[in-house]
């Protein structure tokens, strides 16, 4: 879903100015030059041949005011992505709990033989988490009468699954080494183990994280992208937070593994871009199998694999998108737009090289932090000192399905 900056323009009108004419545009004027992300552009017009000099200063006054909500907008992101880590390293409990690692590996093992959805789903928890407000956890907290937590956001509501999952191995860490591991460091653990019990690669990563002291259900709906997304959206929003048009494709390439829902494709198969057609980029007999999968008029919760292999963290995701059998159109849109083609390609034909690309794009995404106070949670569900709301492992948000 695209920022909304309609929502944070609810300051009331600028003062009244008197001011010669002024308008929202895309213009090459001076004024316009080196605006960051897509801010809307103001263009300054005199009514008089000339303006006055006081003219000019209330001018620019009201431009300022106008641009401000979208400034904080975009310095909120930006802080965000520019934050430098903070004391993150390999290793980081090698003393205080140097079990913590490979007790968070057997329970997602344990979970994954269970369900093999289920490492899909976990691994989709660190880019939930990191996209919205840096890798703090945040994603993992229920909803309290005094705040709206960021799992009925739009991108995640009947969407992100095995909550219980990181439950299981929070308990766990809680027996070896009380109040020690963050919530936040086991996501981003679990999300590589899970990559990695799936046949993908395995790697170290870096810890050190707090966990959040709250949620946003607004921030990530002004953040998180929709599966109708599109490359160019896509690519404008990972820049933000100085991901690059690389580790775009190689970090889409997560839905190597995993399903999707009816929800997120019926537009492509029924009315693409309000056309009343199905997306001409899609493969005719990939269409008319989604078409038996998914009836227009069928439950829109059913399921669908994401690729060829979907509990095989391997490139045939990409190889899908070259034979345009991309499940969701942010995924397909990947090969049909240029820049972000030569990428699925490349790694369409060599995995060595998606799995370095997917690698250094999970360490990138991995350092997102917020810089803002934290603790270390002793149930990834609530901050420390609030009761639980119900038993941990049959809480409703446990039975969402993906995407």
């Amino acid at each position: 879903m695209q920022p909304n900056y309609k929502k944070h323009l609810e300051f009331g009108p600028p003062p009244r100015l008197h001011l010669p004419s002024l308008s929202l545009t895309n213009t090459n004027s001076p004024i316009c030059t080196n605006l960051p992300g897509n801010l809307p552009c103001i263009a300054l017009h005199c009514t008089a041949l000339h303006c006055t000099d006081r003219e000019k200063k209330k001018m620019m006054l009201h431009a300022l005011l106008l641009l401000l909500p979208s400034l904080l907008l975009h310095l909120h992101i930006t802080s965000v992505a520019a934050a430098p880590p903070s004391e993150l390293r390999p290793g980081f409990y090698s003393e205080s709990c140097p079990e913590a690692e490979s007790t968070i590996r057997d329970v997602i093992k344990k979970a994954m033989i269970r369900e093999p959805r289920s490492g899909a789903s976990v691994m989709r928890l660190q880019f939930h988490d990191c996209f919205v407000n840096g890798c703090d956890g945040s994603v993992l907290l229920d909803d309290t009468p005094a705040m709206l937590g960021e799992k009925l956001a739009l991108s995640n509501i009947n969407s992100l699954r095995s909550f219980e999952v990181i439950d299981e191995a929070k308990e766990a860490l809680e027996r070896i080494c009380p109040q020690t591991v963050s919530c936040a460091d086991l996501v981003i653990i679990a999300a590589r183990d899970a990559v990695a019990l799936s046949g993908g690669p395995d790697w170290e990563v870096k810890l050190g994280r707090k966990d959040s002291l709250t949620a946003s259900q607004q921030d990530s709906d002004n953040i998180m992208p929709s599966p109708r997304a599109n490359a160019s959206y896509l690519i404008d929003l990972f820049h933000r937070f100085n991901l690059s048009v690389k580790d775009l494709v190689a970090l889409s390439g997560s839905h190597s593994i995993g399903e999707g829902r009816c929800f997120s494709i019926v537009f492509r198969l029924y009315n693409q871009s309000g056309s009343g057609k199905p997306d001409p980029e899609m493969d005719p007999s990939y269409r008319e199998k989604l078409d038996k999968l998914c009836p227009i008029t069928g439950d829109q919760n059913v399921t669908g694999d994401l690729d060829a292999t979907p509990t095989i963290f391997d490139n045939q995701y990409f190889k899908d998108l070259v034979l345009r059998r991309g499940f969701l159109n942010s995924d397909q849109t990947l090969h049909t737009f240029k820049s972000t083609r030569e990428w699925v390609v490349k790694f369409s034909e060599e995995q060595d090289e998606f799995f370095d690309a997917f690698v250094e794009g999970m360490l990138k995404l991995g350092d997102l932090q917020s810089g803002r106070p934290g603790e270390i949670r002793t149930n990834c569900r609530v901050v420390n000192g609030q009761p639980p709301h119900g038993h941990a492992h049959h809480h409703p948000m446990d039975l969402l399905l993906a995407y």
